[in-house]
Parts: C-alpha cells; sequence; structure tokens
C-alpha cells in the first residue's frame, strides 16, 4: 500500500528545493495558527511555544489588544513612509518609549525601524555623529544581527560570520563576564583597561555596546558591577554607553528594560522583537543631545516605522502600563528558576542555571579530560537531544551559547500559572530522556 505523504512532509520538500539552506530552521514545523502560549501545525498538532518567535512574544500570540490595534490601523492606511507624511501612531509611541527611558528623566527622543540589526546600526551612526570618533567596543559572546556592521560587532564568529568578510573597521571585542567559565567581572574589567592601553585608545572610541542579558551568547546577565564599572569608563573618556535591549527587552527579565534592575543609566538603548507584538518594529532611543547629532537625512528607511507595527507597539505600551503584569512576569521567572534548579539537582549535566527574571536557561555539560584534568566540557549534543525529545512531546525549545550548549526560555511572560506548569512537566520529561534517565 502506497502512503501518502503529508502536507508537513510535501511543505518540507518545498522549503528544501525552493529556499536557501543559509536560512535555518529550528524545528519541522509548519505553522497554521496561534494563540496566547500555544501554536499548532498545519497537522492539527498543539505545541506549548517556548521560543516566542525568538523573543518577539512577551505578551504571546495574536494578543487581543495588539490585534484590534492593528485592525483600526488597518482601516486607516497602511504606509506613507514618515519622512514624507508623518502619523500619530509614530509620534505617540515615540513619546511613551523616551517615557519609559531607564535612570533619572531627562530629554530623550526616540526613532523608529523594522529590525534590529538596523538599531543596532543606526545607533553606532549616532554615536560616531555625536563623538566624531569611529571605533565601537562590543563583546564576546554577543550578538548584535546579520549585516555587515552586526555581524562584526557580534562575538559569536563561526556560526554567523563564516566567510561573508570583511568585515567593518575599527571594531574591538572585550571579554564578558562569565563566571561559570572562569571570566570574572575583574578580568573582563581589566581586558577592558588591557584593550585600552594595547589596542585602541579610547580617545578613538565613539561607543561601547553591551546586552544587559546576551541573548544568542546564553543567557548571560551582566553583573551591576561591571554595567557600573563601563558607566564610569565611558564617563571618563567622552564614549557613548549602547544597552542592546533587542531580546531582553520590554518585559523579558520582570523589569520594561533589562539594565533598570542595576540602575545603570545608558546613553542610547536599542530595541525590537517584543515591542511590535509580532509586527515588525525597532529603534533607538536616547539622550537627547546625542540623538540630535546626525542632520536630517542622515536617519530614516522606507518602512522604518510603519503604522501598522506602531499602531501594534501602542498596544503593548498599553499592556505594560499595567503593573501587574510585570509582577507576572517576575513571578513566572521565580517558578522557573525553582523549577531548573531543582532539576539541577537531580540532573549533574545541568552545569549552571542563570539568566535575569523569566529570560533563564540551563547549560549543559559532560565530563572531559584536559590536559589530565577532569573539566565540564559543553555537551551540545545533550542541548540537541532535549530540543528533539521536548517537540516531539509538544514543546518547541530553542538552544544558545557559543557551544550551543544552553537551552534558553523565552515562554511569553503572559502565560498562566497552569501552562507554565505543563511546560515544564514536558521538559522535565524531556530533559531525563536526553541524559539517559
Amino acid at each position: 500500500m502506497t502512503i501518502s505523504p503529508s502536507r508537513t512532509d510535501e511543505l518540507l520538500a518545498l522549503r528544501a528545493s525552493e529556499i536557501p539552506r543559509g536560512v535555518s530552521n529550528a524545528h519541522p514545523v509548519v505553522a497554521a495558527r496561534a494563540e496566547g502560549v500555544k501554536l499548532w501545525d498545519i497537522e492539527g498538532r498543539m505545541y506549548h511555544d517556548w521560543v516566542g518567535g525568538i523573543g518577539v512574544l512577551n505578551v504571546g500570540h495574536n494578543h487581543p489588544h495588539v490585534l484590534a490595534a492593528v485592525r483600526t490601523q488597518l482601516d486607516h492606511f497602511t504606509h506613507t513612509c514618515f519622512q514624507v507624511a508623518m502619523y500619530e501612531p509614530y509620534l505617540r509611541l515615540a513619546q511613551r518609549l523616551n517615557a519609559r527611558f531607564p535612570g533619572p528623566a531627562l530629554p530623550t527622543k526616540t526613532l523608529f525601524f523594522t529590525t534590529g540589526v538596523e538599531a543596532t546600526e543606526n545607533a553606532i551612526k549616532i554615536a560616531r555623529s555625536y563623538t566624531e570618533r569611529p571605533a565601537v567596543i562590543s563583546f564576546t559572546h554577543s550578538f548584535h544581527g546579520r549585516t555587515l556592521m552586526g555581524m562584526t560587532l557580534t562575538g559569536k564568529k563561526s556560526y554567523y560570520s563564516q566567510n561573508f568578510g570583511p568585515f567593518a573597521p575599527d571594531v574591538y571585542h572585550a571579554p564578558f563576564p562569565y563566571e561559570y567559565r572562569g571570566v570574572s567581572v575583574e578580568a573582563a574589567i581589566e581586558a577592558m583597561q588591557e584593550l585600552f592601553r594595547t589596542t585602541v585608545d579610547p580617545s578613538r572610541v565613539a561607543a561601547i555596546i553591551l546586552e544587559p542579558v546576551l541573548g544568542e551568547g546564553g543567557f548571560l546577565a551582566a553583573p551591576t558591577a561591571f554595567l557600573q564599572a563601563l558607566r564610569d569608563l565611558c564617563d571618563l573618556h567622552g564614549i557613548v554607553f549602547i544597552a542592546d535591549e533587542i531580546q531582553s527587552g520590554v518585559g523579558r527579565t520582570g523589569s520594561f528594560w533589562a539594565i533598570e534592575q542595576s540602575g545603570v543609566q545608558p546613553d542610547l538603548l536599542t530595541f525590537a522583537k517584543s515591542i511590535g507584538g509580532g509586527l515588525p518594529l525597532s529603534g533607538v532611543t536616547g539622550k537627547a543631545e546625542i540623538m540630535d547629532a546626525p542632520a536630517p537625512g542622515g536617519l530614516g528607511g522606507t518602512y522604518a516605522g510603519n503604522p501598522l507595527a506602531c499602531a501594534a507597539g501602542m498596544a503593548v505600551m498599553d499592556l505594560f502600563d499595567d503593573p501587574a503584569l510585570l509582577t507576572h512576569a517576575e513571578q513566572v521567572g521565580e517558578r522557573l528558576f525553582a523549577a531548573f534548579r531543582a532539576l539541577q539537582a537531580e540532573v549533574p549535566e545541568i552545569g549552571d542555571v542563570r539568566g535575569l527574571g523569566p529570560m533563564i536557561a540551563m547549560e549543559f555539560v559532560q565530563d572531559a579530560q584536559t590536559q589530565g584534568t577532569q573539566t565540564r566540557a559543553p555537551a551540545p549534543e545533550i542541548a540537541t537531544r532535549i530540543v528533539e525529545a521536548a517537540r516531539r512531546r509538544g514543546l518547541l525549545l530553542l538552544k544558545a551559547g557559543m557551544y550551543a550548549s544552553v537551552i534558553r526560555v523565552l515562554v511569553p511572560v503572559t502565560v498562566t500559572f497552569e501552562e507554565l506548569e505543563e511546560g515544564l512537566v514536558i521538559l522535565r520529561a524531556a530533559v531525563l530522556e536526553a541524559v539517559g534517565r
């Protein structure tokens, strides 16, 4: 008897024949619909979505308030290009984000783009324009996008940079604190000073750009002491401090911006992903004096700050105006952390549990011999098996980290506690299967 291929098989074959292999796919799943934390594929299978479009859906799939705002804007117009004819959603959303800038109140300004890496590129342009300096410092394990500047800034080279060079000049990398792998705050600060002494004079540095919590780099949260030391160095040398909140922002860590929890104020802040509630929207918010450095014509984009996306952004801001949502996000983080710590006590292959609020991850390791010394080597194979085992059970996960040995959680912060527990049951079973217990 001939067995007909499923519709998923047909579409996966279409993907293989029509789409370049350079676009990777974490899961062989073809989505049909989604709501909240749940996603259904075209075969009718339901999954708990703990990926959230890679941090895009902090308020969940198809939030009714976001949908209503987009539908209302759709009835008016979909596009004018802000440089041609302005529109109120762009202006009002900028006003609200300026009011949300972390730290003491001061004059701020915001402009919008479409993708996260556009925000990164333009933050660098603004910093260079303001300081009239060329150099930029980013960090190991970081991710800042796939454009030329984005790839150059990214401190995770083998996977993203491949053979795409030559890359942008005057970009330098310093170590990010990684206590589990032996890089202390003190060592990272000393490495920055050494970079200044030996490689690039601070008088040539326009900006230091940092993710308050590394995303692709494995959910390492920058310690407050490190952020404060960078702030002091920037103040001392006239360097613009850029907080890349593209993955860590908009409630992902239990505060609206992750850097708020340190009390350190950046000069510029980049955002994207969840600000649009599923629609493409990004931008830069920063101190007005710095933001105004480029002359007219130096900033913008045809689709930058699209009206539909700005309407969605206004709806997302409405949701976070209710303090109960961030309180709930904190509680989600507490439950995840407790569950992961309990699982770590049971599974020695979980070497580290870390993150900030509900932006949390587990690093998987295995014993290895290095020059006669037993070490805890990264275990990407275990992480891969967990992702596959969880998917079979109905939970979508994503790996991260320099060695792809980290399981990260980007569950919508609107998840109910009941849904969260359902996902945790699946995750535990997947971990135990993957480590052979």
